[in-house]
């Protein structure tokens, strides 16, 4: 990823003006899950694009050390060999994005990626995640800890209370503390908007985030009733174009949970596609946040290479 973004001022006018027109959004969401999905070997190669796009996570309260390799191993070696082979990919270097894990297993995807020898970066959630509902002090030193572990980027989670009781300055004074706790990594804020109210909630609360220094804004923890939704990302996807065409700052986009299918993976991305452009469709400015999308994404691969299905024990688990 590219130096972080260091945020501007707090503009209260800006926010109080919002009012996101529901009706319209929802219309534009149909629209985009109506359309028909690209085929054959266009379909293969969009599926592999969107496994660079993958924040391969684990965030259970199982998770082991060996729980934490096999991820690592997966994102670094994430569609079999012989299958990229077959597609002529196998020497493209195609891992996921990073892994996301809590703090307490930083260390252990720190070690694990090392161990395969690959750079791919480590995110540790933080912040009191999901519920981001411990003392401020905590949530500072959380973000910390992390980052002297190694991660080099910190998926925060906003106070909701702050956004539905509107005290949008405190909401911007505290990303501010968490854009300063993370020092040289990268912020990714998830606003949780299966939380917030309104789509006018989930605008303003995407552009305080994006005014106070956050590299991402990221839709849900995941472990929400209602996580990741086109009528949301859409809105989060306009503030982040307001805020470019305001500040010159691109900011990036993470939608996260519920995201389980390779046909979902492709929506999102013919979405990011329509609503920011080519340029977005990269790394340092999209990610897909999910736990079992690879796989079925694998599973597609799979069938079009081979012309069947792969059964479960034919495709390595992550």
């Amino acid at each position: 990823m590219s130096a972080h973004q260091r945020g501007t001022e707090l503009d209260l006018s800006w926010i109080s003006k919002i009012q996101v027109n529901q009706p319209a959004v929802l219309r534009r969401a149909e629209q985009i899950q109506a359309r028909r999905p690209v085929k054959k070997e266009w379909q293969a190669a969009w599926l592999l694009k969107a496994v660079t796009f993958i924040d391969l996570t684990t965030l259970s309260g199982d998770d082991t050390s060996s729980n934490i390799q096999r991820l690592c191993y997966k994102a670094k070696y994430p569609i079999r060999e012989d299958l990229l082979k077959a597609l002529n990919m196998h020497d493209k270097g195609i891992t996921t994005a990073a892994v996301c894990v809590y703090p307490a297993c930083v260390c252990d995807a720190v070690k694990a990626l090392k161990a395969a020898g690959c750079d791919i970066p480590v995110a540790s959630v933080a912040t009191g995640f999901p519920a981001g509902q411990t003392h401020l002090k905590t949530r500072l030193e959380e973000i910390r800890l992390a980052v002297e572990d190694g991660a080099s980027e910190i998926d925060v989670v906003i106070n909701r209370t702050l956004v539905l009781t509107g005290q949008w300055e405190a909401l911007y004074d505290e990303i501010r503390q968490f854009r300063k706790a993370c020092g040289e990594a990268h912020l990714k804020t998830i606003l949780a908007t299966g939380e917030l109210g309104s789509l006018t909630n989930v605008y303003k609360a995407s552009m305080i985030a994006m005014m106070a220094g956050s590299d991402f804004i990221k839709t849900s923890t995941g472990k929400e009733t209602v996580n990741a939704t086109f009528p949301v990302a859409i809105v989060m996807l306009r503030a982040i174009r307001d805020f470019f065409w305001k500040t010159g700052n691109k900011i990036g986009f993470k939608p996260a949970g519920g995201i389980r299918s390779a046909k979902d993976s492709l929506a999102w991305l013919s979405l990011i596609k329509e609503e920011l452009g080519d340029e977005w469709l990269k790394p340092e400015l999209f990610r897909i946040g999910a736990s079992t999308l690879l796989a079925d994404i694998e599973r597609q691969i799979y069938h079009h290479v081979t012309g069947r299905y792969a059964a479960y024990h034919d495709l390595p688990m992550s």
